[in-house]
């Protein structure tokens, strides 16, 4: 059965990650170079929260809330959300953390006529529905589903079945796309084909992805 829609995870996926954004969150929040040290997949063996993440020991949420506070604690601000960190390191011009990648496959899986959708487990939790107004992209996105709402995370099989329900696809004629395996799994396990995202080269992740329509 032919592809016919791409559904991308936002998060390392269409934005960049925190880890690769140091320098403009240390800027943006007035810390001096080098205070922020975690590296997550750019260097696991620094990162013991990190490969407790991984190792399904913690969940991705409890590993952003850990560091929010931690980062929170360095300017004297006492953040209980993931929202609080993340406006305040992106919040002024998001467009900067968003992959030019990205934006080059948005591009050409609009002329080819591709269904686009998000399935993300966190959007507006982690990044505040007013991030959302700053992005116009998103007006590319025929469908986006948003745990922050529906309180069903991936790789919960229900958060998969909502994204292929509201396209009126099958599973198979969709290309889900990640950067955590587990969510991977997730797909895989329900018949949707799968790309696992890359981060550190993100433009060869983005043309697998893209092979799956021939292009």
């Amino acid at each position: 059965m032919s592809a016919q829609a791409l559904i991308l995870d936002f998060g390392g996926v269409i934005s960049r990650t925190l880890f690769e954004t140091h320098a403009l969150t240390e800027e943006a929040l007035g810390l001096a170079t080098g205070s922020l040290t975690w590296q997550g997949p750019f260097d696991p063996s620094k990162d013991s929260l990190w490969r407790s993440m991984q190792a399904d020991e913690i969940s991705e949420r409890e590993y952003w809330m850990h560091r929010t506070k931690e980062v929170g604690q360095l300017i004297d601000q006492d953040w209980t959300s993931m929202q609080d960190f993340v406006i305040a390191a992106r919040g002024a011009d998001p467009i900067k953390v968003i992959r030019p990648e990205f934006m080059h496959t948005l591009e050409r899986a609009k002329s080819a006529g591709i269904r686009l959708a998000i399935l993300s487990n966190e959007l507006d939790l982690f990044y505040g529905a007013e991030f959302r107004t700053k992005l116009p992209f998103l007006n590319d996105f025929e469908v986006i589903v948003d745990a922050t709402y529906t309180k069903i995370l991936k790789p919960d099989p229900r958060a998969y079945q909502e994204v292929v329900e509201k396209l009126n696809l099958n599973y198979e004629q969709c290309v889900f796309v990640d950067d955590q395996l587990r969510n991977i799994n997730g797909a895989h396990n329900c018949n949707l084909k799968t790309v696992h995202f890359n981060v550190h080269s993100p433009a060869i992740s983005y043309a697998e992805a893209l092979q799956h329509f021939n292009l």
